[in-house]
């Protein structure tokens, strides 16, 4: 019951939004983008991970993390890319060397915070609207590239 509640509240704010803010501030592949974020929390909460951060940011580095997470000991460093079709190319493939950088640098400034390191790697999720009205389709890739 926590769990459809916390997952209808987010859908009410989500519309809100939606219908609140006007058309050229919010980009349609951002709306996209939000979408899969959260389809991606409760998938992974299906998954059994635990998620612990959201967007998070750091004054001192570019760049986002979408969701941190526990699966089981592991913390992972989830990046979450949305497409509404497959036609182009695969949406992990969007993580690139240069956003693999960005994103281990991240992960360094989120780990700076504790004071013994956990185990911790990079998932990518791939979330997929095709069709509209149905359930997205999602592929999650554990251990998505090596920290180096």
């Amino acid at each position: 019951m926590p769990r459809l509640l916390t997952k209808v509240t987010l859908q009410t704010l989500d519309w809100l939004i939606e219908h609140t803010t006007r058309a050229e501030e919010s980009p349609k592949h951002q709306q996209t983008g939000r979408r899969g974020e959260e389809a991606a929390y409760f998938y992974l909460r299906q998954l059994g991970y635990i998620v612990v951060a959201r967007n998070f940011r750091s004054p001192r580095r570019r760049g986002e993390l979408d969701l941190i997470a526990w699966d089981g000991d592991v913390l992972c460093f989830v990046e979450v890319k949305s497409r509404t079709t497959r036609d182009v190319k695969p949406a992990h493939l969007a993580v690139d060397r240069d956003k693999q950088h960005e994103l281990i640098a991240m992960a360094h400034e989120y780990l700076h915070h504790f004071p013994c390191k956990p185990a911790w790697r990079f998932d990518v999720l791939s979330v997929y609207f095709e069709e509209p009205g149905t359930a997205p389709s999602m592929e999650l890739f554990r251990n998505a590239f090596p920290v180096t």
